[in-house]
């Protein structure tokens, strides 16, 4: 694709996805539009092994968005990144299509690997402010990750991830359209066992209190 063909790409996404653009012009100052055409330059002049230059470029972009790509990290089409500040995504990490990332997430690895060495993210995934994906494993397409999750193994397609470390705590969901990739329509774990608790205690009083009741009937008698 051309330089105005990923400028109006960018635009168009951006757009869609983040309901604070009012104009096209807005978009020329939102930080995951700069970086993304950095990160399209960077990524040509390292697969043409220009290591250094392909760096320099992005780290320029790094010190005007607060975004950190590496430019060897293989990316999809329709990636976005919302305010972004703290993001950052590294060397061998593959992004699938129509991946929305938030603020302070990172896709990083775990310091004890050689080669592929950061996640493969699939498409349509949402990872919410703060989630940590490390290790080179695979996340799903379709699939959630909770704001401020840490997650350090696979995640199957069509799941809900939430915790540290993260656990699948909802499967085979149906596909994500992009209105629906928000941070707030994730299950609470913490909630729901102490819920489950709530009725297994409300179960279990009202078995000893109709237990006592024939105990007393019988001692009546």
């Amino acid at each position: 694709m051309s330089i105005i063909g990923n400028v109006k790409e960018e635009i168009r996404i951006i757009k869609e996805r983040d309901p604070a653009i009012h104009s096209s012009l807005e978009v020329f100052l939102y930080p995951s539009f700069k970086v993304m055409l950095h990160n399209r330059i960077a990524h040509k002049l390292y697969c043409k092994r220009h290591n250094f230059l392909a760096r320099w470029i992005s780290q320029r972009a790094v010190r005007k968005t607060g975004i950190e790509i590496h430019p060897g990290a293989t990316i999809g089409k329709g990636l976005f990144i919302d305010h972004g500040n703290g993001v950052i995504i590294g060397e061998t990490t593959i992004i699938g299509d129509n991946v929305t990332l938030y603020q302070g997430v990172t896709l990083g690895g775990t310091g004890k690997e050689h080669g592929k060495r950061h996640p493969t993210i699939g498409n349509n995934v949402m990872i919410s402010a703060g989630a940590k994906v490390l290790g080179s494993f695979t996340i799903g397409d379709n699939s959630k990750i909770g704001a401020g999750s840490v997650v350090l193994s696979e995640v199957p397609p069509n799941s809900t991830v939430v915790g540290v470390p993260g656990r699948v705590v909802r499967r085979n969901n149906l596909a994500l359209p992009q209105e629906s990739m928000n941070q707030t329509d994730l299950p609470d774990p913490v909630k729901e066992e102490i819920a489950n608790l709530q009725r297994t205690n409300a179960e279990l009083s009202a078995r000893l209190s109709a237990l006592e009741q024939i105990i007393g009937h019988k001692e009546e008698q």
